[in-house]
């Protein structure tokens, strides 16, 4: 019983970054699961997508209630990250386990640098609508949903740097966007993790209950913090999510 509540504290924990970054938790999750329970890379990002879920699918609605969300761009995200994700989860199941701890440490070591170095490049004016036009966000649910197939991490951490940066929307606009991404592909990521036997289902109910019931707050939270302190606070999360992992390796 102990642990369950642990558990169910650790999901809330979690669940609170998710809401707060838009990204359903999983991308700390993972390495905190390899760390903390010494899962290896397939059971870990299974393990985290039971929480992740139903996170995103309530922060999506928390972030389309407070954020309007353009339901085309929405669309247009969460289909073509729906179909690669789908590619990019059977990949993963039948890779090499360290194989894809290595790759993931990697992929967080380029994106916190990348996200650190936009702390410091001339800002670009947001707005309330995209730079370039809405069919070119097809690529980017392509990259996002692939990547988030193979890492389980959903696509949004991927696209919500992009959305900001390249096509100028702001960053809680970017995440509610990412959100619409990351529902259908770590939907379809899950199941495919879950059907090859990669999740442990004791552990990951709890921190699924907890995810749900904090993930409220971090999204409020989100919404109160000035735009240059959200985006440095993502900075920070991916460097400790970075050495997390790089840890366990």
């Amino acid at each position: 019983m102990l642990d369950f509540v642990l558990n169910v504290l650790l999901g809330a924990a979690l669940g609170s970054l998710g809401g707060l970054f838009g990204i359903g938790g999983g991308l700390i999750a993972i390495p905190a699961l390899g760390v903390l329970f010494g899962l290896d890379q397939q059971l870990a990002q299974g393990t985290a997508l039971v929480m992740v879920v139903p996170n995103v699918m309530l922060a999506l609605w928390r972030y389309h209630q407070r954020n309007h969300i353009n339901v085309r761009n929405a669309l247009t995200l969460a289909v073509s990250g729906f179909l690669f994700a789908l590619l990019g989860a059977r990949w993963a199941v039948s890779l090499d386990a360290e194989l894809m701890r290595i790759a993931f440490v990697v992929f967080l070591v380029l994106l916190a640098l990348y996200t650190v170095l936009r702390l410091y490049s001339k800002p670009v004016m947001a707005t309330g609508d995209l730079r370039h036009p809405w069919p070119w966000l097809a690529l980017l649910g392509a990259v996002s949903g692939l990547t988030g197939g193979v890492l389980a991490v959903g696509g949004a951490v991927v696209a919500t740097p992009v959305l900001s940066m390249v096509f100028g929307a702001t960053q809680v606009m970017a995440q509610g966007l990412s959100l619409a991404l990351a529902l259908p592909s770590t939907l379809v990521t899950l199941v495919t993790y879950a059907v090859h036997g990669h999740v442990d289902w004791a552990l990951a109910i709890p921190l699924a209950i907890g995810g749900l019931l904090s993930i409220s707050w971090g999204v409020k939270l989100a919404h109160a913090l000035p735009e240059r302190g959200l985006r440095g606070l993502f900075a920070l999360f991916l460097l400790v999510c970075a050495v997390l992992l790089a840890f366990k390796v």
